[in-house]
């Protein structure tokens, strides 16, 4: 295991340093870990609200009100559960030192795209392509 690498807190990828040096890979190691710790934390607090919520309704408006409310913050946590897979495949990535690098063409992402969306694997114009072929051959 190789040593921790140091990051100041001010610490931002850069397009001036190297591609995916190691003080990059650590800053979206740590920015991936974090997300995914939130993404569990209110996984967390939604199955204990869904636990505790559960009472008897007179009212039928007010039932038909909290299931769909209900329907909605499960739809919401489904796709964050989704969304820790991708983050895990992210930070599998990383370790496996193909981090940043489009799926597509090997070339690297830009630093930008990855900043916004680190769970991203294709280059901006793989992307594109890949939304043209989809809208292209999607069933109607």
């Amino acid at each position: 295991m190789k040593a921790e690498t140091f990051l100041p807190d001010d610490y931002r990828p850069a397009e001036d340093e190297p591609f995916m040096n190691d003080r990059q890979l650590e800053w979206f190691r740590r920015e991936l870990l974090e997300q995914r710790s939130e993404l569990l934390s209110d996984s967390k607090s939604t199955i204990a609200g869904l636990q505790d919520g559960t009472r008897n309704i007179p009212d039928v408006a007010d039932r038909a009100s909290e299931e769909t409310d209900r329907a909605l913050e499960l739809r919401i946590r489904d796709r964050q559960r989704k969304l820790v897979s991708k983050i895990d495949a992210a930070l599998r990535r990383i370790d496996e030192g193909e981090f940043g690098y489009c799926q597509a063409t090997g070339e690297p992402i830009s630093l930008k795209r990855l900043v916004a969306r680190p769970t991203t694997t294709l280059s901006l114009e793989a992307q594109e392509r890949h939304e043209r072929r989809e809208k292209v051959h999607r069933d109607d």
